[in-house]
């Protein structure tokens, strides 16, 4: 074994160490696996009370590994051979065959959490769940069996497409699949229960989806720093960028979720829970600590060529980092404080209390936070005014009203997602109606008029590294694929804008949807998402697979249109109400018939048309007027180029087409001088011959 393999080895003992530690004291201090055992009750025994979080933190730390390691191939590492045929650097390709075990590795730890969680929901010792019949049967019943069986199935893909990948695209795929692969264990734990389930469900994913990058990616680059590998001051440059995000990201949802199950703050220091989040608080800050360290000292030392500085400290930054993770899963392993109330039903379900009757005043001013929605508005809108800024200071212009329609559109975001309509919109269906037309129908459209897309490619700086792929090659690469070129096809784009509205409504999606949060966000996504790439294909701002002319656009729009009317209709005219059982649930004392709202519904799909049919028009009548003037400028310079040049009547459009028209004015004069000669000689010939 080389001297940096046994250097890799040691950091990584000192990391499982200080995470075995930490782990182990937030157990017995918290109290989960010393609680007093009832007799008469089920119990899984001490293996299941200390086997299910040793191997919870095991499945963490390893899928933080995946994903560091898939980083470091796709992100962190310069790609090479050029735009004409990218590929991996041989260090790449290591660290992809790294993510291969480590990913199965993840595998088998999330299929032991599974036998653990079922030995512990059922109270069962593992040796009966292992023989018996309980494992295949709760699986399918239990949220917690659903989520890690999902996690198992998507390491083990992960793991064998890792093994055969070789390109850019393949290696950042399987990086959005493990990304994806994070996501349903943590979401079916305490989240799914705290008071407010929405924000705390939405602070878990963006906690999980930040924390992971950051651990495994500081792993990763520690190991490249040791194993002495090349490229080391890019790949920590790099890195080092996006911790500070993940950073970010990691305390802001950290607080959030925080706030969620501890909403009066002596519960930090009065509850075992409250303790325990408030150790994780201090080794965040610590971290914080670390992270400037990094960027002051040893980034610049890395620079220098003395890797050994960077080498050391992150191997001490990833001991605290694994010791953090022990403590964040015997926190998830303590129960939060119980609610002063108990809940209602509707609580339960919705996360808040039954509002008042809804009034126009109350959808304007009773306000309810979506975390998601929220974080997607402040991303999305600061993102547009960087590049704004950034090409303002590089002294290049930007129409002042694209980023005006960008603005609105996400100030309609927040209207029907920040407001009371976000309140009443679960609870009656003619409230998530108009939300749902305004999230498909007139949001996408101020998005796309505001050409985001044309702003990045112009605002974006190329790779520093020459044939390497930046966010702005990544771009330009994504709109040359040949799934979005079948996917903006108009064909394609018209049926996800139809049909999936049919689809979603009139099957059980829309009931599951309503009763998970989650299936609640994929939804309202898919609305802003479909139609976002409609309105893409239809008013074509920005770069596109394949432009309409003017005249096909606007016959597209009368296609369209009235199929949101036909809904509208279908729904007016239905006699059984969609998702009877999730309204009958959440069914306000003050409303009137859930039929009644649904016909209500209909009402509004059918007649929410005219308005975005109303603002397309509008746009496109400009859109096609400054086209035509384009067109002009353009034909009238190259007249000017080609008068320049010597006249040369081949190099002016203009003058080429005038010279076509005089050519054949000339052939029909011609024409008409040779039938008048036949016809004089005609008439002489005949003269003659009467003569004669």
């Amino acid at each position: 074994m080389s001297k940096g393999s046994l250097a890799v080895w040691r950091a990584g003992a000192a990391a499982l160490a200080a995470c075995a530690v930490l782990l182990v004291a937030g157990l017995v201090l918290g109290g989960s696996v010393t609680e007093k055992v009832i007799p008469g009750l089920g119990d899984a025994g001490a293996l299941t009370r200390w086997g299910l979080p040793v191997s919870r933190a095991a499945m963490d730390l390893l899928s933080a590994l995946t994903v560091g390691a898939l980083l470091a191939a796709a992100a962190f590492l310069p790609v090479e051979g050029g735009r004409a045929a990218p590929r991996l650097s041989g260090d790449a390709l290591g660290y992809l065959n790294a993510a291969s075990w480590i990913a199965a590795a993840w595998a088998a730890a999330a299929a032991a959490t599974l036998v653990f969680t079922v030995a512990d929901v059922l109270g069962q010792p593992v040796g009966d769940v292992l023989t018996g019949s309980e494992l295949s049967s709760y699986v399918g019943s239990l949220p917690q069996g659903t989520a890690l069986m999902i996690v198992v199935l998507l390491a083990v893909v992960v793991a064998l497409l890792a093994r055969t990948t070789t390109t850019p695209a393949a290696a950042f795929g399987l990086l959005a699949l493990a990304g994806i692969a994070l996501l349903p264990a943590p979401l079916t734990g305490h989240s799914a229960s705290a008071a407010n389930h929405s924000t705390a469900t939405t602070g878990v994913a963006l906690h999980v989806a930040a924390v992971a990058p950051w651990v495994g990616g500081l792993a990763i680059v520690g190991a490249h720093a040791l194993l002495r590998r090349d490229r080391l001051a890019l790949v920590a440059e790099r890195f080092s960028r996006m911790a500070l995000w993940c950073y970010v990201v990691v305390g802001a949802s950290g607080l959030v979720n925080v706030i969620a199950r501890l909403p009066d703050p002596r519960e930090m220091v009065e509850t075992d829970y409250g303790r325990l989040a408030l150790g994780k608080i201090i080794a965040f800050c610590l971290l914080g600590w670390f992270g400037w360290w990094h960027r002051m000292r040893t980034l610049p030392a890395v620079a220098d060529g003395r890797p050994g500085a960077f080498a050391r400290f992150a191997s001490v930054e990833a001991a605290v980092m694994g010791a953090t993770m022990g403590l964040a899963v015997a926190l998830a392993r303590t129960a939060p404080p119980a609610p002063a109330e108990p809940e209602s039903a509707v609580k339960s379900l919705l996360g808040y209390d039954m509002p008042p009757q809804v009034t126009p005043v109350r959808l304007l001013t009773l306000g309810q936070f979506d975390l998601f929605f929220g974080a997607l508005v402040v991303v999305l809108g600061g993102l547009y005014l960087a590049a704004v800024v950034r090409l303002r200071r590089r002294g290049d212009s930007w129409s002042w009203g694209r980023t005006a329609s960008w603005l609105v559109g996400l100030l309609t975001i927040v209207a029907v997602t920040q407001t009371g309509v976000a309140r009443y919109a679960p609870i009656l269906f003619s409230v998530h109606m108009a939300q749902h037309m305004v999230l498909n129908m007139l949001t996408p459209i101020f998005l796309v008029v505001g050409a985001p897309v044309t702003l990045a490619l112009r605002a974006l700086r190329p790779a520093r590294v020459r044939g390497d792929r930046g966010p702005r090659e990544w771009l330009t690469a994504v709109l040359h694929s040949r799934y979005l070129a079948v996917i903006a096809h108009p064909a394609v784009a018209t049926l996800v804008f139809v049909v999936s509205t049919f689809v979603l409504y009139f099957t059980p999606l829309f009931e599951a949807a309503m009763r998970n949060h989650l299936g609640h966000i994929a939804m309202m996504v898919h609305f802003l998402a479909s139609g976002s790439l409609f309105f893409w294909v239809l008013l074509g701002v920005d770069p596109a697979p394949r432009k309409l002319p003017y005249p096909a656009r606007l016959l597209l729009l009368f296609v369209t249109m009235p199929f949101h009317a036909f809904f509208g209709i279908a729904l007016m005219n239905m006699s059984q109400a969609l998702a009877r059982g999730w309204y009958t649930a959440v069914d306000p004392p003050w409303g009137t018939t859930i039929l009644h709202d649904q016909h209500t519904g209909g009402s509004i799909a059918w007649g929410f048309g005219e308005v975005p049919t109303f603002i397309v028009l509008i746009v496109l009548a400009f859109q096609w007027y400054a086209h035509d003037q384009r067109q002009a400028r353009r034909m009238d310079r190259k007249a000017d180029r080609a008068a320049k040049a010597g006249g040369r009547p081949e190099d002016d459009e203009l003058a080429a087409y005038n010279a076509r028209l005089a050519k054949l004015a000339e052939r029909d004069r011609a024409a008409e001088e040779r039938a008048a000669g036949e016809r004089a000689a005609g008439d002489r010939a005949a003269g003659e011959k009467d003569n004669a």
